[in-house]
């Protein structure tokens, strides 16, 4: 049985009635098309919707990290430059930012920079004494990027590698190795991205690769799509390279149905 303060609601009986629920015999896995949208009812709860998880990644948001207005200005400016809604969310800088306490990296690959919204939150976690590469493969994005981390004041800690990262990488080699990578560029190239990792890492360097949800579908061996196809197989060699440790985990809110892969080089 399990006991809750009063007006507290328990989700464990939901979650083993769901798990009870899904324990089939093996099989090919059903292939009708996943709805994220469709609302799932807890008993006594909310609806699992993208307003509920969105309200609930507000929340967390507000409860959690303070206003900063240099990240909210890095977003604005994103916003001003026409580029793409795909930046991590407060949470996941907040994540990537303690992660990196947590394991005292000093020295940060970052692949994929957008408008350095994620590259703020790692910059400040390094310290006065440590350094953030990003690389973005777009030079007019890159400008924005810069311009952001200049007005957040955490420019002399992180150089912007302009270019593709399959062309950026190779010239990495050889440098000091890097503590903390984190992935989140194009998915078609995670496999190769995990590789130099490897490459530029060292034992114990972690890493971490954004976007593995891709709303539910990574679930389908017989995807079409070249995101889903480059998310799975950088899944799979994380599980089957032995020089990965690694776990992954979904998430759902303002950025839909998601998720993040951590791992450390072995």
């Amino acid at each position: 049985m399990v006991h809750t303060e009063p007006g507290r609601l328990s989700l464990l009986p939901t979650f083993a009635a769901i798990t009870r629920a899904s324990m089939v015999p093996p099989g090919p896995i059903a292939t009708a098309p996943l709805d994220p949208r469709a609302a799932t009812a807890f008993p006594g709860g909310v609806n699992l919707t993208p307003d509920t998880t969105a309200a609930a990644d507000a929340y967390l948001t507000d409860t959690l990290i303070a206003p900063d207005e240099a990240l909210q200005n890095a977003l604005a400016a994103q916003r001003g430059a026409d580029l793409p809604d795909i930046e991590v969310t407060a949470l996941s800088g907040k994540l990537l930012n303690l992660l990196i306490r947590m394991s005292g990296a000093k020295r940060v690959l970052e692949i994929g920079t957008l408008g350095a919204y994620s590259t703020i939150w790692m910059a400040r976690a390094v310290g006065d004494d440590g350094h953030v590469t990003t690389i973005e493969a777009e030079p007019d994005i890159a400008k924005v990027a810069q311009q952001n981390l200049n007005n957040a004041g955490v420019a002399e800690r992180v150089e912007i590698k302009i270019g593709r990262g399959e062309h950026v990488l190779p010239t990495l080699v050889g440098a000091e190795p890097y503590d903390f990578v984190f992935i989140d560029a194009d998915k078609e190239s995670n496999t190769l991205y995990l590789d130099y990792a490897v490459k530029l890492g060292r034992s114990g360097t972690v890493v971490v690769v954004d976007n593995i949800g891709r709303e539910g579908e990574i679930v389908r061996p017989d995807t079409t799509d070249p995101k889903v196809q480059g998310t799975r197989a950088g899944l799979e060699m994380l599980g089957r390279d032995p020089r990965f440790d690694a776990t992954a985990f979904q998430t759902v809110g303002s950025k839909g149905w998601d998720g993040t892969a951590i791992a450390v080089i072995v």
